[in-house]
């Protein structure tokens, strides 16, 4: 039985998976336009977060299109299909789970955010 549900969850992501992708790019959000300076400043700003996550996942679809609104241009690394990824989320962030926003701050301190509304919060606060 618990075979059953392992096979039958994979076949379900499987077909939605490239249906969720699809509806989130057509309905992607247009992003802000800021003067070529200010812009500048928000990518030396974004230089410091790092967002892992799972290309299908929903929550991470949320933070992403967080990103696109604010126009921000974040390093994304899929933590799902690259092993070295998955090893440095678990190693360092402490648990494999995504959404989840590396903020290295200017002390050199690493912050794991890992709730997609919390990043999202954060994201909104810093850059909007």
């Amino acid at each position: 039985m618990r075979l059953f549900f392992k096979y039958f969850f994979k076949t379900i992501r499987i077909i939605l998976g490239p249906i969720v992708l699809f509806v989130n790019l057509v309905t992607m959000p247009k992003g802000i336009k800021r003067p070529a300076e200010q812009q500048q400043q928000v990518d030396e700003e974004a230089k410091n977060l790092t967002l892992y996550q799972f290309k299908t996942c929903p929550f991470c679809i949320k933070v992403k299109r967080m990103i696109k609104r604010l126009s921000l241009n974040i390093e994304m690394l899929d933590a799902q299909y690259d092993s070295r990824v998955r090893e440095e989320l678990l190693s360092q962030g402490g648990k494999i789970s995504v959404p989840c926003l590396k903020i290295t701050n200017e002390q050199g301190e690493t912050i794991w955010m890992y709730e997609s509304s919390e990043i999202n919060q954060y994201l909104k606060q810093r850059f909007a």
